[in-house]
């Protein structure tokens, strides 16, 4: 399959291909392939869904690297001393950052409670709010994207500054990523309509009432600047000559921590980033929709794929392998 048939392809796809909105490729840090559908350009932005994750956790390393966070093993609420525990409540003071970066943190519900979180006036602590619970800590994976939220408070308590300036000046300046605004909304309709949209975004990344991003999605990019940052992880952290992030960082965020098991397709997850096969030397950012920032280390390839909301699309790795790599 050429170009050619692939654009065709995606184009007339009426299944996972079907929310394509651009791809774009670089090997060895230069571009080999681009495309885009759906009236976008290669510099427009989409919302990247779970994307922003793995980006929060290269803040974390950020931080890290700076010494204002000491160890992923440093408790959670270290990084918020003003906080008042709910009585009875002991497991929170035992879940520490790798717990939130490994998804292994214990919450007190069992599904997230999207309304109670999401129209509170600080995410950050209702999320605190939600952290413990009578288990225990158990290691059990458990998925959460407004748990997640709690990281956005760790960063800024840690360093002094607000995630989207340190995002802008540690992480999107270095890679030629334009700056990022706050988008500073939050009210049920405005995010619904963020989420939903199928039209092209700003360079912008969602805040809550407290003036924080979102932690657990928001985030606006082009799959060009996704692909920028794979390179600057495949490449140790480093990226035109500059260093953004610690090898060391990179290592421990990327290394295959947990076996996800079947419901998560037999992947392992590391710090907020997946290995969708032990057996290639192949690390990926994923997010609803198929949003994707795919290295692969092997082959010093990286590849960014946005596509608008489209649930239960849990293919886009091999979509890459079998359509995308072969043009490349």
């Amino acid at each position: 399959m050429n170009k050619t048939k692939l654009h065709e392809f995606v184009a007339a796809s009426r299944v996972n291909e079907k929310n394509i909105c651009q791809i774009y490729a670089l090997k060895d840090g230069e571009p080999v392939y681009e495309d885009c559908w759906h009236g976008f350009d290669t510099g427009d932005a989409v919302h990247v869904m779970s994307v922003t994750k793995s980006v929060m956790s290269i803040l974390a390393g950020i931080a890290y690297d700076m010494g204002c966070i000491r160890s992923v093993d440093q408790k959670v609420l270290d990084f918020f001393p003003d906080y008042s525990v709910k009585r009875g409540e002991k497991t929170i003071f035992d879940v520490t950052l790798r717990h939130l970066l490994t998804m292994t943190a214990p919450y007190k519900y069992r599904s997230e409670p999207w309304v109670k979180v999401c129209t509170s006036d600080d995410w950050t602590k209702a999320a605190l709010d939600l952290l413990g619970g009578r288990k225990g800590i158990t290691g059990e994976f458990k998925y959460a994207t407004l748990g997640i939220q709690i990281l956005a408070g760790i960063i800024e308590n840690a360093t002094g500054e607000r995630c989207l300036d340190l995002a802008n000046k540690a992480l999107f300046a270095p890679l030629g990523i334009p700056e990022h605004a706050p988008h500073g909304d939050s009210s049920k309709e405005d995010q619904l309509h963020y989420v939903l949209t199928k039209s092209p975004r700003t360079n912008e990344w969602y805040t809550e009432p407290a003036g924080r991003v979102t932690a657990g999605w928001g985030l606006c990019m082009s799959a060009r600047d996704m692909a920028r940052i794979g390179h600057m992880l495949l490449c140790g952290g480093v990226y035109d000559g500059k260093r953004v992030l610690s090898e060391e960082w990179i290592r421990q965020m990327t290394s295959p921590i947990l076996d996800l098991g079947e419901d998560f397709g037999n992947m392992h997850y590391g710090y907020l980033w997946y290995t969708p096969d032990i057996d290639k030397p192949v690390f990926a950012a994923m997010g609803d929709g198929g949003n994707l920032i795919y290295v692969n280390k092997e082959k010093k390839i990286t590849v960014g794929v946005t596509g608008t909301l489209k649930p239960k699309i849990f293919d886009r790795v091999q979509f890459v392998e079998k359509y995308v790599l072969p043009l490349i």
